[in-house]
């Protein structure tokens, strides 16, 4: 199940704060090299308005290496910094963080409102995210653009002893580029309409899949691994460097 690789890949997962060193999450897309070039244009907005884990990528041709996947042929393979990243930094500080689904959040105002699908990750073999991107249930660019439509998101829960340490550890990884939390709720306190238990505090996190949806609601072919490698820290570049 999804849950299964998203313990994996937090385990995995050995990012330092303070060196900014280390093996970070990534979701690897697969673009044809024809439109490749019409993807970034298209994902530009999407990454500009922050819709995104981070602004972090990797790029690779066919025959090199994303992680551990090696690209196709006539391929070009984009790497995203996957939210699982928030969940490996937190346990390697001693939080448990419990994922819950993956879901349609709804934007309305440029504000999050409300999760409008979502499928529950002990319950599925697939990447909820890709499932969602391939029944083209999105609307991210017109987010980017209006602030009103679709996004990926995904919720967890954490304990409410850990609200210090997890709004540290936000603090720190936006410092290095790395974000992803959209919204840290109050103690017990309901989020986007999700009933969070005693004690526990919901979080909303944003999908690193985010841009390529972009590219697929525009057309653009795209093979979606998400949740799926770890790549180095320091091989990422912005993504403003690849459309300068």
């Amino acid at each position: 199940f999804a849950i299964s690789r998203i313990e994996l890949l937090a385990f995995r997962t050995d990012f330092d704060l303070d060196k900014r060193t280390g093996s970070i999450p990534i979701n690897v897309s697969f673009f044809p090299k024809a439109s490749f070039g019409k993807a970034l244009q298209v994902m530009k907005p999407t990454f500009a308005a922050g819709l995104c884990v981070s602004e972090l990528v990797a790029v690779a041709q066919e025959g090199e290496i994303l992680g551990e996947l090696v690209i196709p042929p006539d391929k070009v393979g984009l790497a995203t910094v996957c939210s699982v990243l928030i969940n490996g930094t937190l346990l390697k500080l001693g939080v448990p963080m419990d994922s819950k689904f993956s879901g349609i959040l709804q934007f309305r105002n440029s504000k999050p409102l409300r999760f409008v699908e979502l499928i529950h990750y002990s319950g599925c073999s697939l990447d909820p995210s890709d499932v969602f991107i391939r029944a083209k249930m999105t609307s991210v660019s017109r987010v980017a653009r209006e602030g009103e439509g679709l996004i990926l998101a995904t919720y967890r829960e954490i304990p409410a002893p850990c609200q210090p340490i997890v709004e540290k550890t936000i603090l720190k990884l936006k410092e290095a580029g790395l974000g992803g939390v959209l919204i840290m709720g109050g103690i017990s306190e309901p989020v986007c309409e999700i009933p969070v238990e005693l004690n526990r505090i919901g979080i909303i996190l944003l999908n690193g899949l985010n841009p390529v949806a972009a590219a697929m609601e525009a057309g653009i072919e795209v093979e979606n691994y998400g949740m799926s490698t770890l790549i180095e820290y320091k091989k990422m570049i912005n993504f403003q460097e690849l459309i300068s």
